[in-house]
């Protein structure tokens, strides 16, 4: 065996080693009951070797990490965009088809609004135009 393989295949060698043993202390009538390799040392130079390539296969496992993420990065932007996309023109068409589809976002808007000051430790006076709820003047520039 060589260095490369004591580890891999420890068991392997610990039983060749057993039974090489057994055979060299019969013949002088010495009975072995078990054997065990509990330590292995090699030398700096091939514990280095073999660090440097594990340190090389964590790099390039964090690089192919690195590159997947990038990969799906790019697909939920993609993505996000063609959703942004298709909001905008849904949003569009329905401002088109039906004018009080905007009367109906302002007062989203201020509901969101009111929500916000109402949780605020803040006390805040608004009139009725910081609300985006004007809407009795929409109603008169749209009768114009």
């Amino acid at each position: 065996y060589n260095a490369s393989q004591l580890i891999p295949q420890r068991e392997q060698v610990s039983l060749a080693v057993r039974s090489q043993l057994i055979q060299r202390a019969a013949n002088f009538n010495m009975l072995l009951d078990d054997v065990s390799i509990t330590a292995l040392t090699f030398g700096r130079e091939y514990t280095a070797a073999i660090e440097a390539k594990q340190v090389a296969q964590q790099e390039a496992e964090r690089a192919k990490f690195i590159v997947e993420k990038a990969k799906q990065d790019k697909r939920s932007a993609v993505i996000r965009a063609e959703g942004e996309a298709k909001s905008a023109k849904l949003i569009g068409e329905a401002i088109a088809s039906n004018p009080a589809f905007i009367t109906l976002r302002r007062i989203e808007a201020a509901r969101d609004i009111a929500q916000t000051m109402s949780e605020s430790n803040n006390r805040v006076m608004l009139n009725a135009d910081s609300l985006l709820l004007n809407l009795a003047d929409m109603e008169k520039k749209a009768s114009k």
